[in-house]
């Protein structure tokens, strides 16, 4: 599935959240860690419960719960359930485990500040014992989680590998810069590691969300480097950043007249074969097939 946008909506405002499928994200993130003050994560956790088990929230985007890094068996115990046989709490919801799992609509967790994979193995654990099985977006925003993304990357249930440049620059005590340059290093080895483990990468976010300009032009930069889409603050980014992740009709028409003489040169025994001009092996198959996939992605989209 495209994951070209990821937007984060606020765990304790339902009408953001409600509102949030509209704006043709890929993924959208209920927040439940940096966008909520502390006095209001029992009121959040309720609110994306409510959301979640409403009948008529079936949005086409992928849809994903950003955990607390101090207490996600809490978070999990409200938005899915407590284990079966255990009393969550007061943020738990009362109807019984197997039907109450069912009616619910979440694909996805976000872990932050990963450092290791042992959250990640220790957060699955947790939504095992709660019948659950989400994709893993693991967030790696901190020195010791950049040294071991590929382990983290390489945890079972890891799906993605998210970079947040903001909270590494604090950790490592960086100042940001309009050029990235202090991040730079760290956000290429978070593409390394998810590519060397098969999971997508999904690029930090871009502060100013006033400057769409400026968001197009660091998505496209991701892009570039690798990664398969950017985290998104506000709705007014998604346009932009899914734009940027799609492929231009010359890039388009290019990836198809490589794919199509492959299959030529198959047929005929050749490794290596000439487009217009160029020679083309396996890196700029690898290429185009990666742009044709892109396409089809966005392609999906225009038809739903």
């Amino acid at each position: 599935m495209a994951r070209r946008s990821l937007l984060f909506s606020p765990g304790d405002r339902p009408d953001l959240m409600r509102k949030a499928p509209a704006t043709d994200a890929d993924v959208i993130c209920f927040d439940l860690e940096d966008a909520v003050a502390l006095d209001r994560k029992a009121e959040a956790r309720e609110a994306v419960r409510e959301l979640l088990a409403s009948p008529e929230f079936d949005p086409d985007a992928e849809v994903c719960v950003r955990l607390t890094a101090t207490d996600p068996a809490a978070d999990l115990d409200a938005v899915v359930g407590a284990p079966e046989g255990e009393d969550g709490g007061a943020d738990s919801v009362a109807t019984s485990g197997p039907k109450r799992r069912a009616a619910r609509r979440l694909d996805a967790v976000m872990l932050p500040k990963v450092a290791s994979p042992a959250r990640i193995e220790q957060t699955a654990a947790l939504c095992a014992e709660r019948g659950f099985d989400p994709a893993v977006f693991a967030l790696v925003e901190t020195a010791a989680g950049v040294l071991s993304a590929q382990a983290i990357a390489a945890a079972d249930a890891t799906d993605a590998l998210v970079f947040g440049a903001e909270d590494l620059a604090a950790d490592v005590g960086a100042t940001r810069t309009d050029e990235g340059t202090e991040v730079l290093y760290a956000r290429e080895h978070v593409v390394l590691a998810a590519a060397a483990a098969g999971v997508d990468a999904i690029d930090t976010v871009y502060p100013d969300f006033s400057d769409v300009e400026g968001v197009r032009e660091e998505a496209t930069f991701a892009l570039t480097l690798g990664y398969d889409g950017k985290m998104a603050i506000h709705p007014a980014q998604v346009e932009p950043i899914n734009a940027a992740f799609a492929p231009d009709p010359d890039e388009i028409e290019w990836a198809n007249a490589v794919l199509e003489a492959r299959d030529d040169a198959e047929r005929e025994g050749r490794a290596v074969f000439e487009v217009d001009g160029e020679m083309i092996d396996a890196p700029l198959i690898a290429q185009a097939e990666r742009i044709a996939e892109r396409a089809a992605e966005r392609d999906g989209d225009d038809t739903d």
